[in-house]
């Protein structure tokens, strides 16, 4: 039983791991989901997944300015995942209780854009 609480909080408050499979079919269905790249403007605006909003890791302590919502779902991503990781155990600490780690571009085979917005 204590197990079974110590995972159920733990899963809460820690940074959770999403594959780009499951990530696009979330984002498909249009769930409330805000898309966060956490690499540099000019990365950015070469590639980036379609609706994401652009916060270079470096920047990740303002995420509050724009999304004041703690319990928002939040996808991070990077070119491979190192950042967002980085990224997402950031915004845990930071109060943010659903936070998936999608990894880096590299691995998103669904389409991207360019140039930023």
């Amino acid at each position: 039983m204590l197990n079974l609480l110590s995972r159920k909080s733990e899963s809460k408050n820690s940074v959770k791991r999403i594959s780009p499979d499951e990530a696009k079919k979330r984002l498909d269905a249009n769930e409330p989901i805000v898309l966060l790249d956490v690499r540099e403007k000019a990365e950015y605006a070469n590639q980036h997944i379609p609706n994401s909003i652009n916060l270079p890791l470096s920047q990740i302590q303002t995420v509050a300015e724009f999304l004041p919502d703690k319990n928002a779902t939040i996808f991070v991503y990077c070119l491979s995942g190192g950042r967002s990781q980085n990224a997402a155990s950031q915004l845990v600490k930071m109060g943010y209780q659903n936070i998936y780690n999608l990894g880096g571009i590299s691995g998103w085979k669904y389409g991207t854009v360019s140039g930023s917005h």
